[in-house]
C-alpha cells in the first residue's frame, strides 16, 4: 500500500492532513521532538487525536528521534510505552540502541528509524532490520539505486516534499558549537540560512551559500513508487495547516496518475523556498542551492510597472484583499508587497519600498485560496438500520455491531415515533467523523419514545461505536533501573585523526584521506600503533563495495555513521564508533559492539565521566567537525573549479570556518568550527583530531595546554563544560 505521510506540528495541521487524504501523519511530543519548536503534543490531546485518526483509517507516528542523555533515558522509555498506549502506530526513534532495547522488551511496538540516524546504504538497513526496525526513514542523500536495493528486504519512507537540511541526516553540531542549541535534540537554529561567503571566484559575496531549495520530487514519485518505496514523507512540522493540505493533495493527485498542475500551484502559493528541487535521490540539480532567496518566494504572478507613482502587477493571476506578494528584482528580494485593488491589466501593489519596471511579483499568501484547502473534512460513512417496536427495546445495528437502548417503547398516545425522527436524531453525529446512511428503520405499531431518550441512545451508540474503533490493550511499562556494567579500569590511550600517519605519537593512528581511491601505503605502514581508516558517515553501496580492497589494509574502520557496524563484521575488522555515533548514555553505549567507541561530543565532562570505559574516547584537541555536506556547495561548477583541498566559509559576524574538500566517487565537503577545540581530560581515551593542522608537531604537545592554546590561537572548551539544550 502506498503511504503519504503528512506533518503534524499542531492540532490545526493534524486534521488538514487528514481531511485533505494522508493516509498517516506525523507529530512530536512535548520531549524528545526533532522540531522543539512546534506546538507538539501532550499524551491526553495524543490520545484524543489518534482516536479520530483511526476512526478514519489514518495512521499515527509518534516522532522521539532525538538524542537521549543519560538523565532522560529512563523518560524516554516511559513516553514511549506511553506513546503507544495513547495509541500511536509507530515510533520514529534516532538513537537506534535505544530503539533496539523498546523492541526487545516491548515486541508489540513498530518503531521506524529516524532519518537522523543516517540510513543511506543497505549496511545501515541491514542492522536496523536486525535490530528489530520495521522501517527505515532514509536519509535525504540516499541514491535511488540504494533506495531500490533497501526497499528489497524493509519497509522504507522517503522524504518527496519539504525543507532539505545542509548536513548530512544526523551528523550537523553547527548549531550546538555555534550557540549551545543542539539539532540533534531539536533545537536546530539553522546557522545554514545565514548569509556566508567563500574565498573562492564568484562565491565571495555574502550569499546563502549553505540554504538549499525546498524538495520537491513531483512527478518523480512514480519512480520511488516504481523503486519500492513505501511511504512519501512531506517534511514540515512548522509549517502551516494550508501547506499540509496543499502538499497532501498534490501528491495524492501524482500518485492516482492524475495531471496536477492546479496542485502544484496551490502548493508553491502555500510555501516554496528556492523554486524547488528534485534532491540527491536523482543527482543535484541546478536549482538545489538557493542562493539568492532565503523563505518562502511563493508563485510567478506578474511584473511591476510603474505608473503615475502607482505600483501595477501586469499578469493574468487572479489576486484579491488579504493577498501578499514578494518582490525580487536581479533574483534576489526586494521587499514584500500587498494587493492594493484591481485596475486594468492587473492588479495594484501597496509597497513602502520603491518598486521599478521590471521587477518580478510572487504571491506567497493567497487568501482566497488558504481558505479553500480547509474547507473539506474527512469523514466514515457508516451504514445504520433501526428497529423500533412498542414494548421492546430499540436496537440499532452499525455496520454490523448491534445495540439496545437501556429503554422499553412505551404505546403512543398521540404522535409515534416516525422514521423521520430517527433519521434526524442520528443525523446528528455530534464530534464524530461520520456519514451516515440508512439500510433500514423499521417501525412496529405505534411506538413512542421520548426525544430525550432517543438522544442519549443516539450518543451512547456512537460512543460505544467509536470505541470499539480506536481501542487497544495497554503495555505496563516495566521501570527498570539499567546499570551498564562497569568494566574496572580506565583508557589512557591516545587516538589521532590526520591525513598523514607518519612521524604521529599515538597508540591510535586514523587516516582521513583526502581521496580515496589515491592513498599511498606511505601515509599509513610505518605507523607504530593500530591503523584505522576514517570513513565518511555517507557512502553509498556501490562506492563501498569499490573501497573495500582499500579498507582491507588497515587493522579497523573509524566512522561516524551506523552502518560501519556491519561493514566492520562483515569484513572483519576493528571497529571505531566514531563522535557521529551520539553515544550519551549508558544503555546505548551497553549495545554499541565496537572496539572503542567516542562519546558524544556534545556531552559535558560531567556527563560523560560516568559513562568512561575501558574503550571509550572523548574528543578533546583539534578540529571539530560540525557539517558533512553530500553536495557541491559550488553547484558542480567543476569545469571552472579550482579544486583546491580547503577553503573558508566566513559568516556576516567574520568568523571563519574551514571547509575542507576530499573525493570518494565525487567531490565531497566537511566543514568545522571557527575555533579547535583545547578540553584536556583525564577520565578516559583522548580522541584528537588534527585533520586540518600539523599533527606531527601537535601529537608532540598533546598534553601540555598551553602549549595547545599557543598552537591554535582561537579555541574553546566546547561542551566540556556548558552542557547543550
Amino acid at each position: 500500500m502506498v503511504e503519504i505521510l503528512a506533518p503534524a506540528g499542531n492540532e490545526n495541521c493534524a486534521y488538514a492532513a487528514i481531511n485533505s487524504g494522508a493516509n498517516a501523519i506525523y507529530l512530536g511530543l512535548t520531549s524528545f521532538s526533532a522540531r522543539a519548536s512546534a506546538e507538539n503534543f501532550d499524551f491526553d490531546t495524543l490520545k484524543k487525536l489518534t482516536a479520530y485518526a483511526h476512526a478514519l483509517g489514518v495512521r499515527v507516528h509518534v516522532a522521539m528521534n532525538t538524542l537521549v542523555k543519560e538523565n532522560e533515558r529512563k523518560k524516554f522509555l516511559s513516553d514511549a510505552v506511553c506513546a503507544y498506549n495513547a495509541g500511536a502506530d509507530a515510533l520514529i526513534v534516532q538513537d537506534m540502541f535505544l530503539g533496539r532495547y523498546i523492541k526487545e522488551r516491548y515486541p508489540e511496538i513498530t518503531l521506524h528509524l529516524s532519518t537522523q540516524s543516517g540510513v543511506n546504504n543497505i549496511y545501515g538497513a541491514r542492522l536496523a532490520a536486525r535490530y528489530g526496525f520495521d522501517r527505515v526513514i532514509l536519509s535525504r542523500e540516499t541514491s535511488l539505486e540504494d533506495i531500490k536495493q533497501i526497499a528489497s528486504f524493509i519497509e522504507t519512507e522517503v522524504f518527496v516534499q519539504g525543507a532539505l537540511c545542509t548536513c548530512f541526516s544526523g551528523q550537523c553540531y553547527m548549531s550546538s558549537f555555534a550557540g549551545g542549541n543542539s539539532g540533534n535534540r531539536g533545537r536546530c537554529k539553522q546557522p545554514c540560512r545565514k548569509k556566508y561567503s567563500i574565498d573562492r571566484e564568484g562565491f565571495s559575496d555574502p550569499a546563502y551559500r549553505l540554504s538549499l531549495s525546498d524538495l520537491s520530487v513531483g512527478p518523480s514519485v512514480e519512480e520511488l513508487a516504481k523503486a519500492g518505496v513505501a511511504s512519501f514523507k512531506i517534511e514540515g512540522r512548522m509549517r502551516r495547516p494550508e501547506y499540509v493540505s496543499a502538499a497532501v493533495q498534490y501528491y495524492k493527485k501524482l500518485l492516482s496518475g492524475g495531471q496536477a498542475e492546479g496542485e502544484l500551484s496551490a502548493l508553491r502559493r502555500t510555501y516554496n523556498r528556492g523554486n524547488y528541487t528534485k534532491g540527491l535521490a536523482f543527482g543535484q540539480d541546478k536549482t538545489f542551492i538557493s542562493s539568492a532567496v532565503q523563505g518562502h518566494i511563493g508563485e510567478y504572478c506578474g511584473v511591476v510597472k510603474v505608473v503615475n507613482g502607482r505600483y501595477i502587477c501586469l499578469g493574468n493571476s487572479d489576486c484579491s484583499e488579504g493577498d501578499a506578494f514578494k518582490i525580487l528584482r536581479s533574483g534576489r528580494e526586494v521587499c514584500g508587497a500587498a494587493y492594493g485593488g484591481a485596475c486594468k491589466g492587473g492588479f495594484v501593489l501597496s509597497s513602502s519600498v520603491k518598486l521599478c519596471n521590471g521587477d518580478k511579483v510572487f504571491i506567497t499568501t493567497d487568501a482566497s485560496l488558504n481558505q479553500e484547502l480547509l474547507k473539506s473534512r474527512k469523514l466514515r460513512k457508516i451504514t445504520l438500520s433501526a428497529s423500533v417496536a412498542s414494548g421492546h427495546r430499540m436496537t440499532v445495528l452499525v455496520d454490523g455491531k448491534e445495540y439496545v437502548s437501556d429503554f422499553v417503547c412505551g404505546e403512543a398516545l398521540n404522535r409515534a415515533a416516525s422514521e423521520e425522527d430517527i433519521t434526524r436524531c442520528f443525523d446528528k453525529v455530534d464530534t464524530y467523523p461520520f456519514a451516515v446512511e440508512y439500510a433500514d428503520i423499521h417501525i412496529v405499531g405505534n411506538p413512542f419514545v421520548p426525544a430525550s431518550a432517543l438522544n442519549a441512545f443516539r450518543r451512547e451508540v456512537y460512543a460505544s461505536y467509536f470505541k470499539k474503533l480506536t481501542d487497544r490493550s495497554a503495555l505496563e511499562y516495566k521501570d527498570e533501573d539499567f546499570i551498564a556494567p562497569a568494566d574496572g579500569g580506565i583508557n589512557g590511550k591516545v587516538a589521532v585523526i590526520a591525513q598523514d600517519l607518519r612521524g604521529v605519537r599515538a597508540d591510535i593512528g586514523i587516516l582521513h584521506p583526502e581521496d580515496y581511491f589515491n592513498i599511498g601505503r606511505e601515509r599509513f605502514s610505518e605507523f607504530d600503533g593500530e591503523k584505522f581508516i576514517y570513513l565518511p558517515p555517507c557512502l553509498s553501496t556501490r562506492t563501498i563495495e569499490r573501497l573495500k580492497p582499500v579498507i582491507s589494509q588497515f587493522d579497523g574502520i573509524y566512522c561516524d555513521g551506523f552502518y560501519s557496524i556491519e561493514l566492520a563484521r562483515e569484513l572483519g575488522l576493528k571497529l571505531f564508533a566514531g563522535c557521529g555515533f551520539n553515544v550519551g548514555n549508558a544503555l546505548s553505549l551497553s549495545y554499541v559492539k565496537a572496539d572503542y567507541i567516542a562519546l558524544s561530543k556534545e556531552l559535558t565532562y560531567a556527563e560523560a565521566r560516568p559513562l568512561a570505559r575501558k574503550n571509550t574516547f572523548c574528543l578533546s584537541a583539534g578540529n571539530i567537525k560540525v557539517m558533512d555536506i553530500i553536495y557541491c556547495p559550488f553547484s558542480k561548477t567543476c569545469k571552472t573549479c579550482d579544486k583546491r583541498e580547503e577553503y573558508t566559509l566566513t559568516d556576516e559576524a567574520g568568523r571563519k570556518f574551514p571547509l575542507r574538500r576530499y573525493l570518494t566517487d565525487e567531490c565531497r565537503f566537511e566543514l568545522y568550527n571557527c575555533a579547535d577545540l583545547v578540553a584536556p581530560q583525564n577520565f578516559t581515551g583522548t580522541l584528537a583530531d588534527f585533520t586540518l593542522d600539523n599533527a606531527v608537531e601537535l601529537t608532540k604537545i598533546m598534553g601540555d595546554e598551553r602549549a595547545l592554546k599557543e598552537y591554535f590561537k582561537n579555541y574553546t572548551s566546547g561542551h566540556s563544560k556548558n552542557a547543550v539544550l
